[in-house]
């Protein structure tokens, strides 16, 4: 509860203080809004209609849709996503305490619940991956209590979540069907098919279903890691300061002890599209994209600490200094985290830029079509039809009103530069302006 509550109020401060983008919270509050009314989801601010299954494999987030039929809007995105990562601490915490006893679980909880991964996913606007978070954690669990049919039933959903999930799912029928065999328990050819089954849900829906689904017939994303580039990225693996960094960021935390476990190589499958793909955006840790490797390292740090204090040269001693450690490394790494913002007086009082903002805002109708830059978008996804400055022509959305914030140097996919030169050609084509302060500039259609 302590950390669902932390990461609302992060979340949804920095949504109120504009910090949230079309990319992503506007969409995919589009796209569940499209789930609540019975279609199948779209955004506008990716393009017309554009189908979301033909981006990423994601149709787990139906499951939101009863929730806007009560309180739509991008709040209750990200509110949903604080409770669902926030969820995954509890299976984790509960392994440890009768493992290791009281202490030892909140260390982990703690490690867990102010981890880097978790709190920049927080801090960027909503993602499908919230549901990986929980989902994993109960199936590592599972795995490393040796129930390994719980394990897959927990982890089973996960292709449902994003396409690339299978390959971790994969990963963990594979170290069933090991454990299982070493240790003598029946499982391993329920691991043996949970493998096939996730490497098949992976290549299904990464190579048939998302193509199909998709405006132009192709999966986006599968380009971006070639043979020739991955070869190049991996040469370079261990000298590139933000893949290291990443995962040290990973693994300080848990004072290396992660590494004891056969659970960590369950990062394996994320890292290596990450790392091999020729896209720098997904080599550090400023994004989402580490949040589906916390539970993994959690599970990891906890089976560890199990396993060695089964060996007869553990002490006592030498378990609490690995607490402390941990606990030191946490704190140490939260001095970069985005949960610092919650102690600066600039995310609790709205500034003069957004006050000027949300007044430009508030003279939109319900209901009126909108393109707006990416600040902006997500604060009128809940209320009007919007697409993305930048993305769409105007001429070919059409829109009624047009909002531009001109203020901020450098936003998806358009600068202020090329903002102001959007507005003035809109100007030409016959927009009027209707207001305009402190940089955001509301135009409209007579």
């Amino acid at each position: 509860m302590v950390f669902a509550v932390l990461f609302a109020t992060l979340s949804l401060r920095r949504h109120a203080q504009l910090l949230t983008s079309g990319y992503d919270l506007g969409i995919f509050d589009q796209g569940v809004r499209a789930y609540s009314e019975g279609r199948l989801p779209s955004s506008l601010l990716k393009g017309i209609d554009y189908p979301l299954l033909g981006d990423h494999f994601s149709p787990l987030l139906a499951t939101l849709a009863p929730l806007y039929l009560a309180l739509p809007g991008p709040e209750t995105l990200l509110v949903a996503q604080a409770v669902l990562v926030a969820a995954g601490v509890v299976p984790l915490t509960i392994w440890a305490a009768r493992s290791l006893g009281l202490r030892t679980a909140l260390v982990v909880a703690v490690s867990y619940g102010l981890s880097s991964g978790l709190l920049h996913a927080i801090a960027f606007d909503f993602h499908e991956i919230a549901f990986a978070v929980p989902l994993l954690s109960f199936s590592l669990t599972a795995l490393g209590n040796r129930r390994f049919p719980v394990a897959v039933l927990w982890a089973a959903p996960l292709v449902l979540v994003k396409e690339d999930l299978g390959l971790t799912v994969a990963g963990i029928g594979a170290l069933i069907a090991v454990t299982a065999g070493r240790s003598g328990r029946p499982g391993r050819c329920l691991g043996v098919l949970t493998g096939l089954f996730g490497v098949a849900a992976t290549v299904l829906e990464s190579y048939v279903v998302i193509p199909l689904s998709n405006p132009v017939g192709q999966n986006s994303y599968t380009g971006q890691l070639g043979p020739g580039g991955a070869i190049a990225q991996l040469v370079t693996l261990m000298s590139n300061d933000l893949k290291v960094t990443t995962a040290l960021t990973l693994l300080v935390p848990t004072a290396f002890i992660a590494l004891r476990s056969p659970i960590v190589l369950l990062v394996i499958p994320t890292l290596a599209w990450r790392f091999l793909s020729e896209n720098p955006g997904y080599w550090g840790n400023a994004f989402h994209y580490d949040a589906v490797l916390v539970p993994i390292v959690t599970a990891a740090f906890i089976d560890g600490l199990v396993r060695l204090s089964r060996a007869s040269q553990w002490t006592a001693a030498a378990h609490r200094l690995v607490l402390v450690a941990s606990l030191a490394a946490t704190a140490a790494l939260l001095a970069v985290s985005p949960l610092a913002q919650l102690l600066s007086p600039t995310l609790w009082q709205p500034t003069a830029h957004v006050t000027a903002a949300r007044s430009v805002l508030a003279k939109i109708p319900d209901g009126a079509t909108v393109a707006a830059s990416n600040s902006l978008a997500p604060q009128l996804t809940g209320r009007t039809e919007v697409s993305l400055l930048g993305i769409l022509p105007i001429e070919t959305s059409q829109p009624r009103f047009i909002v531009a914030d001109t203020s901020i140097p450098h936003q998806f996919p358009l600068d202020a530069d090329a903002l102001t030169s959007l507005v003035s050609s809109a100007q030409a084509a016959g927009y009027r302006i209707v207001d305009v302060s402190d940089g955001v500039t509301l135009l409209a259609r007579p």
